[in-house]
């Protein structure tokens, strides 16, 4: 079963350049994950991903991160989805918008299971 997380908001420190350094940006995180499909039968909260937990820590470790680049902060995002036992696969892309002058974003996607 996939369970996709989309348009995840944190603002963090994410950059290279000097103010990029001291002042939070503001990224976007979607993640679709492969879990196990047993909630579909039987409805009940138990049998899933809890999907509030997850968003909370997705937050919680790319503010503690401070990244640099686009691609390590997608790396760490899929890191923590597999920490959860429920997640097989995971696919992360992180969306840092006005990254530069006439770019309207960038973006880095990261996959990979147990």
């Amino acid at each position: 079963m996939t369970l996709e997380l989309n348009g995840i908001e944190v603002e963090c420190i994410i950059g290279d350049l000097p103010h990029e350094r001291i002042t939070p940006q503001k990224l976007r995180v979607d993640v679709t994950l492969e879990i196990d499909d047993k909630a579909a039968s039987t409805d009940n909260l138990k049998d899933t991903l809890d999907y509030v937990k997850l968003v909370a820590l997705i937050r919680e470790t790319l503010i503690w991160e401070k990244c640099r680049l686009i691609e390590h902060a997608a790396k760490v995002v899929l890191d923590a989805c597999l920490i959860n036992e429920k997640v097989r696969y995971a696919n992360v892309k992180v969306v840092k918008a006005g990254a530069i002058p006439h770019l309207e974003s960038a973006a880095a996607s990261y996959g990979g299971g147990r």
